[in-house]
């Protein structure tokens, strides 16, 4: 058996608005393509490593929302990746705390108007 989470999608309506603040706060670059007709940016996938990928997607179908199913994306540096969605104009939803024995956790609202969580491991 194999852990139930494969891939995600954030929802965005400027593409490259979210290209733009998801590239600074974690320091990655983007492979785009249009799929189903919804246009796709995708986050890196690293093989052989721990954890899933997903994409910024821009479709009809995409609407960006704090409600609804949330995401918990990896950070190595819970302060250093919340203060760098701050500085691109994330707004903080939930304070860097302690999930006791596991980590921490925070979640911010992104360029789009999602709710975002981190989580760095211990």
């Amino acid at each position: 058996m194999v852990n139930v989470g494969t891939y995600f999608e954030i929802p965005v309506t400027d593409l490259d608005r979210a290209i733009d603040f998801y590239s600074h706060v974690f320091d990655c670059s983007f492979s785009k393509e249009v799929i189903h007709g919804s246009e796709m940016a995708f986050f890196p996938f690293h093989k052989n490593k721990p954890g899933i990928s997903g994409a910024l997607a821009k479709g009809d179908i995409y609407k960006p929302s704090i409600e609804g199913s949330l995401i918990y994306l990896s950070t190595d540096d819970i302060d250093a990746t919340i203060s760098k969605a701050i500085e691109k104009g994330a707004l903080e939803l939930f304070p860097k705390t302690s999930v006791p024995n596991l980590g921490f956790s925070a979640e911010f609202k992104d360029c789009e108007g999602n709710r975002i969580a981190l989580f760095q491991y211990i």
